[in-house]
């Protein structure tokens, strides 16, 4: 065909000749070229390029309307055949791979021309996906860099792991995961899988913890032990024959081999009883184990199911193709993840046994300063649970002048250990006065009875003395009986003495002239072997049993009151941390009252910090509903909310404080704490 006869042919009659052209060529081209006639159209294509070639009136005649999209991006080239109009490469933009052969009398041209398209086609695709690798190499990298950032930071074990399963699911599209972590048998010292939680998109299940053997019968164990991932495209071929549903019998499939050594596959099994269960279908599944910086595997992610939309949910009966094998860039992804989640596992795993030692000291410390008062058990467990309880449900509030205040978890603990340690300045305090039942220590009212039985014995002593005599001068009856009389009146006198001085032991509000009565029996004496005059009460004594109110005289309630500078001191001792830090300054300032009259530095309402005006609430209520005490009988709830009113009016607690701990009932949550 002539160039001008090329020219004058119509596009019907041009197509076949370019599919001759194209056919001669199609060797030069390479492997894998496909030439197809569509209409007036040629399309020629190799792998994921390809380029039309057409007439060049074809542009005239609208023929390349459904190409020109995508042709003006640059996504398909286009071989015009013929003469041109002047005005024709103004229609198409510059990004165009457009290339022009005159006629088709000649195979090279055609040929160049089509190549040439077909390789700035490729290098346009091949520029497309790098710029899409690098696109989603940046998303994933910044993906790994946030997620790494967040996991370091978590130090709360449990969700540190729904932490760590979410991001590894997230970063592979997978439907559903599980988290182990390796523990020892406290009994036998066996290496166990601890199963932690589970994660699952598309059923919603109760799951709870539970252990396995260490061991490659299950894939996760495979993976700790093997430690490398186990990368199954689809669990049921690994199954053993009787446990398969509506599988038949089969070996493993080609994909899983690949995966794994055939040594490997025979190692462990699925189990489809949890798909049965809730209705799931299991396929796709891979295990990885987290190694800590030591080089020891802690623990284990289990994905399963990575979907080909990340968004979707599955149903048990899913579209071939939903679910796809996880391919080599997951593995790697997760393998990343799980490096760093390792580690921040290990520091978990050590801050969360750190945290377990602490918390175990403070316990013991605290069984220990109660061990010594045995009466008070309890208190200081029932004092944290009613301060934590007061904050929280101060944190609740949405009105009035703490409506703002919030506790973090930090807060609470801070607060939690403050309460239990509180009265820890007891062990400075002599273990007589912490347990001081009545006016009187056990030893003295010991000695108080020693010495009225010795002045009972004085006294009947003198009564016969005075018979004998009385017997040697010839006293008459009358005289006589006058004498035992006498010594019987004051025998009575000291019996009602004594009677006095034990009812004045007892930890009760002096009765109103008892306080003179005291201290007239302590101006009495009696006369010991050598005829001394010995008091039946000493000042001490006497000061002691003059005590109006409770059991303790002044001095002793000055060195009881010290415990809280005890505390404070032995608590600032020891290194809290930044966490932890206002523990000495909480704990050594929960008896100071609002108005000033407090104890030990007598400050003043804005002076106090907010947790010990909690803590001062919660330990007068434990005080007052404790149990009952040798010096005390367990007061009910209401008396004691009246008494805890009453020092609301006094000026002494908080009276926002305590209309929250009543409104709240705070006190049911330590129902039960003995």
């Amino acid at each position: 065909m002539t160039t001008r006869e090329t020219h004058d042919t119509e596009l019907s009659d041009l197509a076949p000749f370019v599919i001759a052209r194209a056919v001669e060529v199609e060797t030069r081209l390479g492997e894998g070229v496909r030439v197809e006639l569509h209409g007036t159209i040629t399309e020629i294509q190799r792998g994921g390029a390809m380029v039309i070639a057409a007439s060049s009136a074809a542009l005239r005649r609208g023929t390349l309307e459904p190409y020109l999209a995508r042709i003006a991006e640059g996504r398909i080239g286009l071989v015009l055949v013929g003469q041109l109009p002047d005005d024709a490469l103004e229609q198409l933009p510059r990004q165009a791979a457009i290339a022009q052969v005159a006629d088709l009398v000649q195979a090279d041209p055609l040929y160049l021309a089509v190549s040439g398209c077909l390789e700035r086609i490729e290098l346009r695709l091949a520029s497309e996906r790098r710029s899409k690798w690098l696109d989603r190499y940046r998303y994933e990298l910044g993906e790994i860099i946030e997620i790494s950032h967040a996991i370091t930071q978590e130090r709360d074990l449990d969700r540190l792991l729904g932490l760590i399963l979410e991001k590894s699911r997230f970063i592979t599209g997978s439907d559903a995961g599980s988290i182990y972590v390796v523990e020892e048998s406290p009994k036998t010292g066996e290496k166990l899988l601890r199963f932690k939680l589970s994660q699952n998109e598309s059923v919603s299940f109760e799951s709870k913890e539970f252990t396995i053997p260490l061991s490659t019968s299950s894939v996760a164990g495979a993976a700790a032990v093997m430690r490398r991932p186990i990368n199954i495209p689809d669990v049921y071929e690994l199954a053993p024959p009787s446990k398969k549903p509506d599988l038949a019998d089969r070996p493993p499939s080609d994909a899983a081999r690949d995966t794994l050594s055939s040594d490997t596959v025979a190692l462990f099994t699925f189990d489809p009883s949890f798909d049965r269960k809730v209705g799931y279908r299991t396929k796709s599944m891979i295990a990885l184990p987290m190694i800590s910086a030591e080089d020891e595997v802690i623990g284990v992610i289990q994905l399963i199911n990575r979907k080909r939309d990340p968004k979707a949910r599955l149903s048990e009966r899913w579209e071939e193709g939903e679910i796809l094998p996880y391919d080599q860039r997951s593995e790697d992804l997760l393998s990343t993840l799980a490096s760093q989640a390792g580690i921040a596992l290990e520091n978990a795993l050590l801050y969360d046994e750190i945290r377990r030692i602490f918390d175990g000291f403070v316990r013991a410390s605290v069984q220990a300063i109660e061990q010594r008062d045995p009466t008070t058990s309890g208190h200081s467990l029932r004092v944290s649970i009613f301060s934590v309880g007061l904050a929280k449900a101060v944190d609740r509030i949405d009105a009035g002048p703490y409506c703002a205040t919030r506790f973090t978890r930090r807060d609470l603990k801070e607060l939690e250990y403050a309460s239990l340690l509180h009265d820890f300045g007891k062990i400075g305090v002599r273990e007589e006065v912490l347990v001081k039942a009545k006016k009187l220590y056990p030893h003295q009212l010991t000695e108080v009875r020693r010495r009225f039985e010795y002045a009972a014995l004085e006294l009947e002593a003198r009564l016969l003395r005075k018979k004998l005599e009385a017997i040697e001068g010839g006293a008459s009856r009358a005289e006589f009986d006058a004498l035992v009389q006498a010594s019987a009146r004051e025998r009575a006198e000291l019996e009602r003495a004594l009677e006095l001085v034990l009812a004045a032991n007892e930890p009760t509000v002096l009765r109103e002239g008892d306080f003179t009565k005291i201290a007239e029996i302590g101006q009495r004496t009696y006369e010991d072997a050598k005829g001394r005059a010995c008091p039946l009460l000493t000042p001490e004594e006497v000061i002691s049993l003059q005590v109006t109110k409770g059991s303790l005289g002044e001095r002793e309630l000055d060195e009881i009151r010290s415990h809280v500078v005890h505390s404070r001191n032995f608590l600032s001792k020891i290194p809290w941390g930044k966490n932890f830090d206002r523990i000495p300054e909480i704990a050594g300032n929960h008896h100071e009252r609002l108005d000033g009259t407090g104890y030990p530095e007598g400050r003043r309402e804005e002076a106090i910090p907010l947790p010990s005006k909690i803590m001062s609430i919660a330990d007068i209520y434990d005080a007052l509903t404790a149990r009952d005490r040798p010096y005390k009988r367990a007061m009910p709830v209401e008396r004691a909310l009246d008494i805890l009113s009453f020092e609301v009016k006094d000026g002494h607690v908080d009276p926002e404080l305590f209309r929250i701990f009543r409104e709240a009932e705070v006190w049911r949550e330590a129902a039960g704490v003995g």
